[in-house]
Parts: C-alpha cells; sequence; structure tokens
C-alpha cells in the first residue's frame, strides 16, 4: 500500500491528476482535482489511498494526511463507496461536513451524491463523535494555499467545472439548475467555478 506520491504533476482534468515518477505517469482521482492548478508541472507530494478491485487498482488522492485520515473514515461507512468519498470531500468545506455530523444534520447530507437518509444515518452513526481531531486548527480546510494563476475565460471554467461535477455523481438536473447563476459572474479558474458550484448544491 502507498502512503504517498512525490513526483512532477503533469495534468490536472475533471476527475483526476497525472503525477510523473521517474517517467511514469500514476492517474490519481482528487476531490476537486482543480485545487492543484497552480502546482501544474511542480513537484507536488500527494497522499494515496489503494483501492483493488478484481477487476482494477485505483488511486484515489489526498492533500494531506488529515484529509486522507477523513477520506478513510468516509468509506468505512455501509454505503459509502471510493467515489461517494470523493464527491463528499469535493467541496472543500470539511468543517461543515463534521458539523453537520455532530448536529445529526441529515438533510445536509442527502445533497451530496448517493447518500440518502439511509447512508446518512449510517454516517451519523458511524462517525459522530470520531471525526474533530481530523480538522486544521489554523484553517479548517484541506484547500491548497494558492494564488489564482488560470488563465482563460469564464465560459470554459464552467464548462470544466460541469464536467467535474458529473465525474462526482452530480446529475444533469442538479447541474442544469445553477449553471445559469454560475454563468452571471465572472472567475479567475475552474477552482473558483467549483467553490461557488457546491455552495449553490448544498445550500440548505
Amino acid at each position: 500500500m502507498y502512503e504517498y506520491m512525490t513526483g512532477k504533476l503533469v495534468y490536472v482534468g475533471p476527475l483526476y491528476v497525472v503525477l510523473d515518477i521517474q517517467g511514469i505517469g500514476y492517474q490519481i482521482y482528487i476531490a476537486n482535482p482543480f485545487r492543484f492548478s497552480s502546482v501544474l508541472d511542480e513537484e507536488v507530494k500527494v497522499y494515496i489511498h489503494q483501492a483493488v478491485r478484481d477487476d482494477n487498482i485505483t488511486l484515489y488522492g489526498f492533500k494531506d494526511a488529515a484529509e486522507k485520515q477523513l477520506y478513510l473514515k468516509l468509506i468505512s461507512v455501509s454505503g459509502i463507496g471510493p467515489k461517494s468519498g470523493l464527491s463528499i470531500l469535493a467541496n472543500g468545506d470539511h468543517a461543515g461536513l463534521v458539523g453537520a455530523i455532530e448536529g445529526e444534520d441529515v438533510k445536509y447530507l442527502t445533497k451530496f451524491p448517493g447518500v440518502g437518509k439511509k447512508t446518512a444515518s449510517q454516517i451519523i452513526l458511524d462517525l459522530k463523535g470520531k471525526l474533530n481531531e481530523l480538522l486544521n486548527p489554523e484553517d479548517k480546510n484541506f484547500a491548497l494555499d494558492t494564488e489564482e494563476t488560470s488563465t482563460g475565460n469564464t465560459s470554459s471554467f464552467v464548462k470544466e467545472a460541469e464536467e467535474a461535477l458529473k465525474g462526482l455523481g452530480y446529475s444533469v438536473k442538479e447541474i442544469d439548475k445553477i449553471v445559469p447563476k454560475l454563468n452571471k459572474e465572472t472567475y479567475a479558474s475552474t477552482e473558483e467555478v467549483l467553490r461557488a458550484a457546491f455552495k449553490l448544491l448544498l445550500k440548505k
């Protein structure tokens, strides 16, 4: 099993990044890969969870050890698979997620793709009181501290964000509902669009 990988980040897409390590490109699925856009072509350290199935081996990546541990806690819950775990982490508001679990907020949790009332209740039952130690007390989230350096236009950023949301399991209906609102604003990067999209999708 891998703990982490360090290599040159050579690709950032809607679903995954590619890390080049000594000439081998590792495809790593990440919750909101666009968090890493500003470090493209630089050496980065990505924490790894390796999922092995009969027909496939998949790598899931995280910004730090705390985010990885939060993910492992989530997928330990019955009904939460690797993809659902990424979808839950993708909005970046991990303090809000923990707060919802501690507050037994089923309605908030069911807004994530693949999470129904039964699974939301199971998350609360299994994880309440077990996640606060995973939060960073300084910034309360695991988003990369980066400056916006992307080039492009709002239209292309929104399109990339749409693809990322589809990959995370949000329905076309859910996405189409928020796109007009997203298109009314101006953004500096796809990551910024996704932040706005998650706020709309998870709005109570």
